[in-house]
């Protein structure tokens, strides 16, 4: 499965979305779901679904689903 249709479902998952959402377009406070605690929570799903860890910097800077998608790539490319 490629990484962003994975992550399209820990998204899905971690922030409790409803169908119909427009995933690869959500920006970070787009949704009430998408607040500080669920990006915490979005954070620690996506670490442990694909195996990687973000610095400080990269949890700020995660902004929005496509920025999310080139983190995770790179993270993997890293590993």
């Amino acid at each position: 499965m490629a990484v962003q249709d994975k992550l399209k479902e820990v998204f899905v998952e971690a922030l409790q979305l409803e169908d119909g959402v427009d995933v690869e377009n959500l920006k970070y406070r787009d949704i009430e779901a998408w607040d500080s605690v669920g990006h915490m929570a979005l954070v620690a799903a996506i670490e442990d679904e694909f195996d990687v860890q973000f610095d400080t910097d990269q949890v700020i800077d995660m902004s929005s689903f496509k920025v999310a998608v080139d983190m995770v790539k790179e993270l993997q490319e890293q590993a």
